[in-house]
């Protein structure tokens, strides 16, 4: 019996073995190459969707490196944790909230992008790279109205650029975006710690309340909560939050 069973899976292991051989022989395959006969305005198309789709992919780091986007979210996390409310508003409201300040934030800059580098480059009037060019002007200056010379100066170090050849007004963009980031969360933490002083002081009364009255296992927080609640809803803390930070750019 035995015999006759390691036989049989002899045979069915040979059959499989064979049928897959077969497949693979048989198994077309996928070449893609571009054609002599395919017009250079063809190739040109292709590479021009690539680029975009390219592009669309690095939106997000756009986003977050090169606009006032950093700063805001920073100090609204911050905000969250003041408070005490550890989930609330959640993160996707925070960043809804941070994508719409940028969007008023950067206002200007987008529109002085629009007029002088899209519309030409749409009218045709100005080529990818010119206009390329130009829409890096607006942004470039935001940026460097809002980055500390000494922060581009490290980069530009850590690059092994000459500073005293190259100016930080003409830094790179290698250079400035980095520093614009690190930049932009030196004011977030300034902010962030103004917003916690209010907050850490009634923490601070609460607490010390608590162990005068002798309730050393009752946790602080958990009275504290609803007073810095009232303290944000009485002080009108949004309105003031968002006020404050817009007036950060300006």
């Amino acid at each position: 019996m035995k015999k006759s069973f390691w036989l049989l899976c002899t045979v069915a292991l040979g059959l499989g073995l064979s049928q897959l051989a077969e497949a693979q022989m048989v198994m077309p395959s996928l070449q893609l190459s571009l054609k002599a006969s395919q017009k250079p305005t063809e190739v040109v198309g292709i590479l021009q969707i690539l680029v975009l789709l390219t592009v669309l992919t690095l939106a997000p780091a756009i986003l977050i490196m090169m606009t006032s986007f950093t700063r805001i979210i920073v100090i609204l996390s911050f905000m969250r944790q003041a408070l005490g409310t550890t989930n609330m508003p959640p993160n996707q409201l925070l960043i809804g909230l941070a994508m719409f300040l940028t969007f008023a934030v950067m206002g200007p800059t987008i529109r002085e992008v629009n007029t002088i580098a899209v519309q030409p480059y749409l009218a045709g009037k100005v080529t990818q790279e010119e206009g390329l060019d130009l829409a890096s002007k607006p942004v470039r200056a935001f940026m460097m109205k809002h980055t500390r010379p000494k922060d581009i100066e490290l980069f530009m170090k850590i690059s092994g650029e000459n500073t005293e050849k190259v100016s930080v007004e003409k830094a790179p963009f290698f250079s400035l975006v980095p520093a614009f980031m690190i930049s932009e969360l030196k004011t977030a933490f300034q902010m962030g710690f103004v917003i916690y002083l209010p907050f850490l002081v009634l923490d601070m009364i609460v607490a010390s309340v608590l162990m005068a009255m002798g309730m050393m296992m009752l946790p602080p927080v958990m009275i504290s909560l609803p007073f810095k609640l009232m303290l944000f809803v009485l002080v009108d803390g949004w309105q003031l939050i968002v006020g404050s930070i817009v007036k950060s750019f300006s």
